[in-house]
């Protein structure tokens, strides 16, 4: 009897609450300052059906739109029950929103590691290898100290803690359990397909695709991490996905551990009422994925 394949539903915190993303539908549950929970449901944009969604490798830049495009209006949306404003992020502003986010990201992340490695390389005189060897280090320790220094703002505590609920929610769905709070909470924090996962493979993978490159004017350094980004994209989210495919395998459960281990910076254990929110919001995102289908 063959094995029934459940659809790889995926999902984001936002401000006191979570959005959950199916392949047509998502919805976001929120608790307004009343205690409510609010529930915004929207059919997703043409880009998750359309034939880059579907091609291997390209569909990698899908998955940057979604923690780019659709998280950053997930979060608007979020914030704007918060203080109890009706204001949409879309067209020009969420444009410029989106490419500020994704400009500060790659200059940080990418621009930043790779001076410092041209840096050494220069006055150091090391090998194009091991420049480009300390560029990868850094841009790990970047990334690792910035989402740490950022988990210890209280605010931020608590979107990780409904971070930690969706993924509950999620892992609960899978293992064909009923989705109620008490039935959700013994579930594990983390999860193989999460964001945070495809960002550390993505610098992983940097490292060495960047050392293939082999020795770089500075000018075209900087170019080349901005120009395969979109490669680095692509390769990092083939990557989650086979191995999110073959967790039965042992070696496969071995390769995910650095991954997983960094999640525990980006999530908190949650509370009851917050596993409420998130089973809300994925329920909410079934029902619209039905409703659509039918």
């Amino acid at each position: 009897m063959s094995e029934i394949r459940l659809p790889a539903y995926g999902g984001q915190a936002v401000i006191e609450g979570v959005m959950m993303r199916g392949r047509q539908y998502y919805a976001i549950a929120m608790r307004d300052p009343e205690n409510k929970i609010i529930i915004h449901q929207e059919a997703l944009g043409g880009i998750y059906t359309s034939r880059l969604a579907r091609i291997p490798f390209l569909r990698g830049l899908v998955m940057l739109w979604d923690a780019l495009g659709l998280g950053i209006r997930a979060l608007t949306i979020s914030a704007n029950i918060q203080s109890g404003e009706d204001e949409k992020i879309e067209g020009p502003a969420l444009f410029f929103t989106l490419l500020l986010s994704l400009g500060f990201g790659v200059g940080l992340f990418f621009l930043a590691p790779a001076t410092i490695g041209q840096l050494s390389e220069s006055y150091l005189g090391l090998s194009a290898w091991w420049g480009n060897l300390i560029e990868g280090l850094v841009r790990l320790a970047v990334l690792v100290a910035y989402i740490g220094l950022v988990g210890l703002i209280p605010d931020i505590q608590r979107v990780f803690a409904y971070h930690g609920a969706e993924h509950k929610t999620i892992n609960a769905f899978e293992a064909n359990v009923a989705l109620t709070p008490e039935n959700v909470a013994p579930f594990s924090l983390e999860h193989p397909r999460c964001g945070t996962a495809f960002l550390l493979t993505l610098v992983l993978i940097s490292i060495l695709l960047f050392s293939a490159l082999g020795p770089l004017p500075i000018l075209w350094r900087l170019v080349s991490r901005i120009v395969l980004l979109p490669l680095l994209a692509g390769l990092a989210y083939e990557y989650i996905r086979w191995t999110a495919s073959h967790l039965s395998s042992p070696l496969v459960r071995w390769m995910i551990k650095p991954n997983l281990a960094l999640q525990r910076l980006t999530t908190r254990e949650p509370s009851l009422d917050m596993l409420e929110v998130s089973i809300a919001a994925f329920n909410a995102m079934q029902m619209g994925e039905q409703r659509l289908v039918a």
